[in-house]
């Protein structure tokens, strides 16, 4: 028999970035259908998946901010932004056979459902992807808080964040080859050492909720399923003890 998976329920945050593929702006066709095959593979496994994608490849409210953009307008530019990435998943699941909803904290009813934390339970109950887009619904709150936010309120076993590398690093190992990586932190060192993981918003809130969050390569193919089955490469965030 395949191994079973460790997790019934679980939240994948993606980083609009990581849409990106090689390409310098907007989303990469065959990145966006590598993922959806690698959330198609873990819920034919039984393991009931809700997601959260950021919007950073399209734009970023921070970034905007800095040029001298309101934060707050800017905030909400970028939830538009994660609109778009979360229907762009939401076709390439649906064409490999996963029926999929989406769910707006920002409500635009002609093209995806407001977010009702009931109706997303009973999609998940029925074996319907759910894809958590326009963050919080609120400037000043990243899609990493969002992620850790609807992740509690669904009762996720899980925050499985998707990045660019394969778990936590003591700096980018992109640059700093000799960097350290770890393979189990708490939630405490991750914000001590100002790890870049997740903001500190996320972790605290993960934290007060015994929300375990785990940090895979996204990239990888396959890595996604292999880590709800508790095998490949991965950092743990937990409680200690």
């Amino acid at each position: 028999m395949p191994p079973q998976p460790a997790y019934k329920r679980v939240l994948l945050k993606v980083s609009g970035e990581a849409l990106m593929g090689r390409r310098d702006y907007g989303l990469d066709a065959d990145t966006v259908a590598s993922i959806a095959q690698d959330v198609r593979d873990v819920v034919t496994a039984g393991t009931e998946v809700c997601l959260v994608i950021g919007g950073g490849n399209i734009f970023r409210g921070v970034s905007a901010a800095a040029a001298g953009m309101d934060r707050a307008q800017g905030d909400y530019m970028g939830m538009l932004a994660t609109v778009m990435n979360a229907l762009a998943m939401q076709n390439a699941l649906e064409r490999r056979g996963v029926p999929t909803r989406v769910q707006s904290a920002i409500p635009m009813s002609s093209v995806c459902e407001p977010y009702i934390r009931r109706r997303a339970e009973r999609h998940m109950e029925k074996g319907r992807v759910v894809i958590f887009a326009a963050g919080t619904g609120n400037p000043f709150f990243t899609t990493d808080t969002a992620a850790a936010l609807r992740a509690a309120e669904m009762n996720c076993d899980a925050l499985l964040k998707g990045t660019q590398v394969d778990g936590v690093y003591s700096a980018d190992p992109r640059k700093v080859p000799d960097a350290e990586r770890y393979d189990q932190l708490t939630y405490l060192e991750v914000l001590s050492r100002d790890l870049a993981v997740m903001d500190a918003a996320a972790i605290s809130l993960a934290r007060e909720n015994g929300l375990p969050i785990i940090v895979f390569n996204i990239h990888t193919p396959g890595a996604f399923a292999q880590v709800i089955r508790g095998e490949g490469r991965f950092t743990t965030i937990v409680e200690p003890g």
